[in-house]
């Protein structure tokens, strides 16, 4: 029998089982989409294209062809995305707009460009990304015109373009932009107020926020660390206290206010009352710390986080570079290493001034190793740099490898060249580079003339460093400044013209420092001018009470003199007025370790026994060919051979030793000296080379010398 009601429901159950199984699917198609978003999110593309591969053809919707093409773009595979890209059976909109913010990701504005250009129809969307997208990249001026273009604008779009006015410091142009906003949300306000504080108009931004009712976290932040940039450390913190709600950019932002202040007692206060000691807060107590001499504290903050990022190493290598810990800093590079921690950009600057100044070829080349392979090696700064650790490391030859490869060379690059061949006593070298920098249209600056000057001094090239000077001002319209004065007195005083340095120096347009004296001493000791000498150390007194270096000088000649009276006269002053006297400290690096040496004796190295008897070794080679230690050098008033014993043990002489015990045949002996090389050493060291057959390159705190068959590349002037 026919029931209506039976029907009904059989109707009823039907419709329902084909509603769960709609519902089923769209679940299903939900999840797949999401899973691909997901994968793609963490970078983990592999899985992602296994969950879009194992979807069904027909179950594929545009939504899952987007999700995958926008998860190779996370995962900075636009080849990829472009391949799916032209696959897609069908594409919306907004298929047209992941190309777009795909492409502005991965820093391909133009390919975003000819896409939007090619678009079957846009919207408000695709117009902001684009305008985005030419901000990102700092084309402000193209962004502003595609936005004047938009058909239709929303809230974003308006705070996007004021954003792009504020990174490019057009403050005038991002107030007006806000002004004419027909709609303002929390995110352009708060954008203003940053422009407020960057621009120092903290009165107007505080207007602006005390007057605006949507404040969240992100406004309340923006007006702290204003006031916190501004030095209005105190209001900063007034305000921070009565903050509703606070996170770790608030917290970091009233903190660096403090540190960037100087006030490092409250930092450190604000840093324990912290809910959350995050990474930067961290990272930022440790580079205050160490750049305010409490390295200590740097250390045990930094060996203390349980988390470290790459901010975390960069800081502590860079208090280490920076406050004379060099060895330390290498320590960190290792460790590194062994860690598998990836080096970024500052590290790799930091550690590679280290390399410089101790001189350390095989960790500088493992770091231009690791720079070709992260391809940073292409940057004009990067390659100065590697050129100056190349050049401070001895290798003349990779140094100008570097620069010669580079066909466009910036100022810098040319300085690094120029001063390398002046440093290395190259002075024809540096004046050909000179002119050739001339020549390819590049303005010298003041580094520059420092460089050619110094080289000319170095060369004994007087006429030629005269010109140049002359030329500075009328030729290339650099005012000679003070280090320039400083360069012209050396000159003089190396090439024995004494008075005339003197002479310059009292004709200067500016009061003398103490390297225009120092450079006027330095004559006066190498030619012997005791009345002069007396002159500069007196003034050197004055600039610099706590420096022993001109009272130690002055004793040599005193001492060379047989004037014993005088030399007590002078220690005594040196005693009463507490002055530094920094020891003689040689170092040399083998097998990527550093060895370091004090004037005096080798008992501080382990291996000590055999270097004390190749010093005696050596000591008797040179007796036979003819050397005599000379004991001007000595400042005591003691019997020759005590002078004798006492010239044997200088540090530079320590190290060479251990050079010849560890470094291979046919491989030069890298030694570095904190101080000037003493002559007595000079010529015991160009002795050792003819003897030894050996090549020994010595830096001391001028310049380079290099040493072979029984001659040295500075043809003892130097």
């Amino acid at each position: 029998m026919f029931c209506p009601r039976r029907l009904h429901h059989k109707h009823m159950g039907y419709r329902c089982a084909t509603l769960r199984c709609c519902l089923v699917q769209v679940r299903s198609l939900c999840s797949t989409t999401s899973a691909i978003s997901h994968y793609g999110r963490i970078g983990d593309i592999d899985n992602a294209r296994k969950v879009f591969d194992n979807t069904p053809l027909p179950h594929r919707t545009i939504t899952s062809w987007n999700a995958m093409v926008a998860a190779y773009f996370e995962s900075h595979k636009p080849r990829d995305a472009i391949l799916l890209f032209d696959q897609m059976p069908q594409r919306n909109t907004v298929s047209f707009n992941g190309m777009i913010s795909g492409y502005v990701k991965n820093g391909m504005v133009a390919e975003a460009r000819k896409v939007f250009d090619v678009m079957p129809e846009r919207n408000v969307v695709s117009w902001t990304s684009m305008v985005r997208g030419y901000i990102q990249e700092g084309m402000v001026e193209e962004a502003e015109r595609l936005f004047w273009e938009m058909p239709h604008k929303n809230v974003v779009s308006w705070t996007v373009m004021i954003s792009g006015f504020l990174k490019e410091s057009r403050f005038k142009d991002a107030k007006k932009l806000f002004d004419m906003m027909p709609v303002k949300d929390v995110v352009a306000v708060t954008n203003m107020i940053s422009g407020y504080c960057q621009v120092g108009r903290l009165d107007e931004a505080r207007e602006l926020f005390d007057e605006t009712a949507m404040r969240n976290v992100f406004t309340w932040t923006t007006m702290v660390s204003g006031y916190a940039k501004n030095g209005r450390v105190d209001v900063a913190r007034k305000l921070f206290e009565v903050m509703p709600g606070r996170n770790e950019v608030s917290w970091t932002a009233m903190l660096m206010g403090y540190t960037q202040s100087g006030r490092m007692k409250e930092a450190f206060e604000l840093f324990e009352a912290m809910p959350v000691k995050w990474v930067v807060a961290c990272n930022e107590m440790i580079t205050r710390f160490g750049l305010s001499g409490e390295v200590n504290r740097a250390r045990t903050m930094f060996e203390g986080m349980k988390e470290r990022d790459e901010g975390t190493w960069n800081a502590m290598i860079k208090v280490c570079e920076r406050k004379g810990f060099e060895l330390e800093a290498l320590g960190l590079f290792v460790r590194m290493q062994r860690e598998g921690v990836e080096l970024n950009f500052p590290s790799f600057i930091s550690i590679l001034s280290v390399c410089a100044s101790l001189a350390s070829l095989d960790h500088g080349r493992q770091v231009h190793a690791r720079l070709v392979r992260s391809e940073f090696d292409q940057d004009l700064y990067v390659a100065s740099v590697l050129i100056t650790m190349y050049v401070k490391c001895g290798d003349l030859v990779r140094a100008k490898g570097i620069f010669n490869r580079f066909p466009l060379k910036d100022v810098v690059m040319w300085n690094s060249m120029i001063t390398g061949y002046s440093q290395h006593g190259l002075g024809e070298d540096a004046l050909i580079v000179f002119r050739d920098m001339c020549s390819s249209g590049v303005q010298p600056d003041e580094v520059t003339f420092i460089g050619v000057l110094s080289a000319c001094s170095y060369s004994g090239k007087v006429k030629e460093g005269f010109k140049i000077f002359e030329a500075m001002k009328c030729t290339y319209q650099v005012e000679p400044g003070i280090e320039h004065y400083a360069c012209m007195v050396d000159l003089l005083g190396r090439a024995g013209q004494v008075d005339e340095a003197m002479e310059l120096v009292e004709k200067m347009p500016m009061e003398p420092d103490a390297i225009v004296w120092g450079a006027l001493l330095g004559a006066c000791r190498n030619h012997m001018k005791l009345d002069l000498a007396e002159i500069a150390v007196e003034k050197l007194a004055k600039l610099e009470p706590k420096n022993a270096g001109p009272y130690v000088l002055l004793s040599h000649m005193y001492a060379s003199r047989g004037r014993w009276k005088d030399v007590e006269v002078l220690r005594k002053k040196i005693n009463a007025r507490s002055v530094v006297k920094f020891p003689g400290c040689s170092w040399i690096e083998v097998e990527k370790k550093v060895h370091t040496f004090t004037g005096g004796d080798s008992k501080g190295h382990p291996e000590q026994p055999i270097i004390t008897k190749m010093l005696e070794k050596l000591g008797g080679i040179l007796r036979e060919a003819g050397y005599c230690p000379d004991g001007s050098f000595v400042l005591h008033d003691v019997d020759e051979e005590e002078k004798t014993h006492s010239l044997g043990y200088h540090s530079e002489k320590l190290a060479v030793a251990y050079g010849l015990l560890k470094v291979p045949e046919g491989m030069p002996i890298r030694v570095m000296k904190n101080l000037r090389v003493c002559g007595d050493c000079h010529s015991a060291i160009k002795l050792i080379a003819k003897v030894t057959g050996r090549e020994i390159i010595l830096r001391d705190a001028n310049r380079f010398h290099h040493f072979k068959d029984g001659r040295c590349s500075c043809k003892d002037f130097w």
